[in-house]
């Protein structure tokens, strides 16, 4: 049984010299470029089974990207850029569980020498930090090991000296 023709996708001019810049530029993910593929794809006639076989994707995944350049297709380009349109949409999960405010405050005080706020050590530790962090109150509760996945996640790659001590020396 045939399936239903898709609707029919027709680009302004704009909107096709964006797509086509987005595919050919160098530091774009594939994800994305493979997203403007399928939308240029589309806005040609052609159909959801001819592209998903010519670029080896799911059947569903160009109904998804078809539809939802559809669907967002109203609002200007001055609104919702090109690369806006290809991105993920958020996805369901926990809530963050520290504002960035929070996070950025817990990063000030990491900063901060211990000895500075009564504290008889010469280098943070996680458990000394997570104390410091409940006791000043800007969060109720945090564990000695997400604090310092905290302060972990928030220094850069390049090796420079740690904010909180070895926790085999500390």
């Amino acid at each position: 049984m045939p399936t239903p023709k898709p609707l029919p996708l027709k680009l302004t001019e704009a909107e096709r010299e964006g797509l086509e810049k987005l595919v050919k530029r160098h530091n774009v993910g594939q994800q994305i470029a493979l997203r403007g593929r399928i939308v240029l794809a589309a806005s040609r006639g052609q159909n959801n089974s001819r592209i998903a076989r010519e670029m080896k994707v799911n059947l569903e995944t160009v109904r998804l990207w078809r539809q939802r350049w559809l669907d967002l297709q109203p609002i200007s380009l001055d609104d919702l850029s090109i690369d806006e349109r290809l991105e993920d949409l958020p996805r369901p999960g926990a809530p963050a569980q520290f504002t960035a405010d929070q996070i950025c405050k817990i990063t000030e005080l990491a900063c901060e020498k211990p000895e500075e706020n009564g504290r008889p050590i010469s280098q943070w530790t996680s458990r000394e930090i997570a104390d410091e962090i409940m006791k000043r109150g800007i969060v109720e509760k945090i564990s000695a090991r997400h604090a310092a996945r905290l302060l972990k996640r928030g220094r850069s790659q390049a090796p420079s000296n740690s904010i909180l001590a070895d926790a085999k020396t500390g």
